[in-house]
């Protein structure tokens, strides 16, 4: 035997050896206790908490979480089989560290970083400046997950660029619902690279010309096609926009205007219409909140339990200033013509044969390459389009109807078989359906060979990838917020003192900069109803209860959180439905958030000042709305202009 093959066979005996040691390591926290998702990062003065899972063969064990200082930050007992979590835990500065969890006769060690609760903002806020600043939004959202990961690696560069990599992005794709997203819109990217290939979408452009004939009745189109999506935002921002796209190209107006148009009738009417995808889990935030709230006050328990949550969520829907606004001023800029700040330039710019996007535009979908053209000699029959994007809604509204049945049983009403549904496998349904109900079309009238229908449905899905590449990021970096606290910080700031009146004010506000930050609505809402309920029923006791005499500020908070949420989400640039509004757009990420910015901040102050501070004082909603409607109409004719202004003036 030879040198070599000796050497190889001893490394092999080593390998084995190494690998039982190992597998018998892994195997021994199964007996043990353990800290499950321990944090990687705390933050200084912010509240955080542990989790203890008890060891199977110790009935009871005490738990103790100590400092290094030999200071106790909370105790409690974990059961055998069972798990304790320890909230409030508090660490002051580095000094603390290491952790000391003592669980029985265990002890466990925890080590994170410890950093300022300020930090945990610096990356999103960094991201949104840099994207705004220079208008590219790659390397913007890579920097702001490079400074999150720098945290979680202890401040280590060469680390954080690791960690990077494989704590934030590769888990963002791999996480089931990010996947089900990406397969879902790579999917209608390619029905619609099928679509335009075999004549539809241009057979739609021709069947609509008539109606949608001037930019005013394009517009009230889209409006109305977002207005008729309204079971799930993501299924209505990607069908509306790859719809409408080459109709509105045709009436020259902006893909930013478009972009604006789809991301405002997507989540805004998806979070107010019953019957939803949105609905349902907030139904369940809403019950978790007044579970909370009457643990927390004994007194008026049964009272708050004999609530329910969805007669709440109806009794907050005319609250929901922001939403019911937005709706309502985009048929206003849509009737009138009007607009101001950069969207008013870029509709300028579209009018006058400048271009639909800005010159150098990244635009999230590329819609130049020949696959995204018609072939030629191919008749334009809009059925060729019209029938799949039909499939995908009808697949989508059985498949929520199906899948929410089989969990609440065929005697429950309607809402709650929509609230219990599975909307990310429905919309996977429903986009693969609309792909083979468009080739079977191409192929079976002969439009398309079956070669030629893959390669359009290869390039309608190679026409996502930067689009993808954004969300992903996007997902990172509120993966990246979540680890360092971003959340836990901007709550914390609402614990201080302020009058009951201005409850619905401060809730919408942090909601909206917890969105904003995170770049998540439903991430916020998790969050912010739990602490918001059971905070405005300690403050104001019995009066906030429905039927009270102050309970406009219970359901002006309610409400405060699902519309700051939806604000914030569409302020920010790490969002991913308005990442998905551009990529149906095919506008440009950046132009996108920027020519929208003004709009959403315009609509979110009317709302503030008219709707949350005017109904904590005394205001019907109605009024508030109607109220806040005509300021909106007032605004637009003072600050927006037409183009037929501009073209005059020029």
């Amino acid at each position: 035997m030879s040198e070599r093959s000796s050497s190889i066979q001893l490394m092999s005996l080593r390998f084995l050896v190494y690998a039982a040691l190992a597998l018998s390591v892994v195997s021994l926290p199964v007996g043990a206790q353990e800290l499950v998702d321990p944090p990687s990062v705390v933050l200084r003065g912010v509240p955080f908490e542990l989790t203890i899972r008890g060891a199977p063969d110790v009935p009871s064990a005490w738990v103790e979480v100590r400092t290094s200082t030999d200071r106790t930050l909370g105790t409690g007992t974990v059961e055998a089989h069972a798990s304790v979590r320890l909230r409030d835990l508090v660490v002051e500065s580095g000094d603390d560290l290491p952790l000391t969890v003592l669980v029985g006769d265990a002890s466990l060690e925890l080590d994170p970083t410890v950093t300022s609760g300020w930090y945990s903002i610096v990356p999103p806020i960094v991201a949104i400046a840099l994207a705004l600043l220079f208008r590219e939004v790659v390397t913007a959202l890579f920097a702001g997950v490079w400074l999150g990961a720098l945290a979680m690696a202890g401040f280590n560069p060469f680390s954080a660029t690791a960690r990077m990599v494989d704590s934030f992005i590769a888990p963002a794709i791999a996480d089931v619902e990010h996947a089900s997203i990406i397969v879902f819109s790579l999917l209608l990217g390619g029905m619609v690279g099928l679509i335009s290939r075999n004549g539809g979408t241009m057979g739609i452009v021709e069947a609509v010309a008539p109606f949608a004939s001037t930019p005013k009745r394009g517009k009230l189109a889209t409006w109305a096609a977002g207005m008729a999506i309204f079971f799930d935002d993501y299924a209505n921002t990607l069908i509306v926009g790859n719809t409408m796209r080459p109709i509105t190209d045709r009436l020259k107006i902006s893909r930013e205007k478009l972009a604006y148009l789809v991301d405002s009738t997507a989540a805004p009417v998806a979070a107010i219409v019953p019957i939803s995808t949105w609905v349902g889990y907030e139904i369940s935030l809403i019950g978790d909140g007044f579970e909370i709230a009457a643990q927390q006050t004994p007194a008026g328990a049964d009272q708050l339990l004999a609530l329910s949550p969805f007669g709440i969520f109806v009794e907050t829907i005319p609250f929901l200033f922001y939403p019911l606004l937005a709706i309502f001023f985009v048929v206003l800029t849509s009737v009138t013509d009007r607009d101001f700040g950069p969207m008013l330039k870029a509709e300028q710019r579209a009018a006058r044969g400048g271009g639909l996007h800005r010159p150098g535009a990244t635009l999230a979908v590329d819609t130049s390459s020949e696959v995204m053209e018609p072939k030629e000699g191919t008749p334009h029959r809009w059925l060729n389009a019209g029938i799949p994007v039909l499939s995908v809604v009808v697949v989508v509204l059985a498949g929520l109807y199906s899948s929410g049945r089989a969990v609440v049983g065929p005697d429950a009403v309607l809402r709650d078989v929509f609230g219990a549904a599975d909307p990310f496998a429905t919309l996977l349904w429903g986009s693969l359906t609309g792909v083979i109900v468009a080739i079977l079309l191409s192929v079976g009238q002969r439009l398309l060979t079956l070669m030629e229908s893959i390669e359009a449905l290869v390039g309608g899905m190679r026409s996502m990838m930067i689009a993808m590449i954004i969300l992903t990021l996007a997902w990172s970096l509120g993966s990246v917020t979540e680890v360092i606290g971003t959340s836990d910080f901007l709550a914390m700031l609402l614990s201080d003192r302020f009058p009951i009146q201005l409850m619905p004010f401060v809730i919408f506000v942090t909601s909206a900069a917890m969105a904003f930050a995170t770049g998540t609505s439903w991430g916020t809402m998790a969050i912010m109803l739990p602490v918001v309920i059971p905070l405005t029923v300690t403050l104001g006791g019995p009066d906030v209860y429905p039927g009270g005499p102050m309970d406009a500020v219970l359901l002006g908070g309610i409400a405060s959180v699902l519309a700051g949420a939806i604000f914030g989400d569409h302020c920010s640039p790490i969002s991913d439905t308005t990442v998905l509004s551009s990529t149906a757009s095919a506008c440009d990420h950046v132009d996108h958030v920027r020519t929208q910015l003004p709009y959403a901040v315009v609509v979110g102050v009317v709302g503030i000042l008219i709707g949350n501070i005017g109904t904590a004082y005394g205001l019907p909603p109605w009024l508030a709305i109607i109220g806040g409607a005509l300021t909106l109409v007032v605004l637009l004719r003072l600050i927006g202009r037409s183009d037929l202004e501009l073209d005059t003036q020029t």
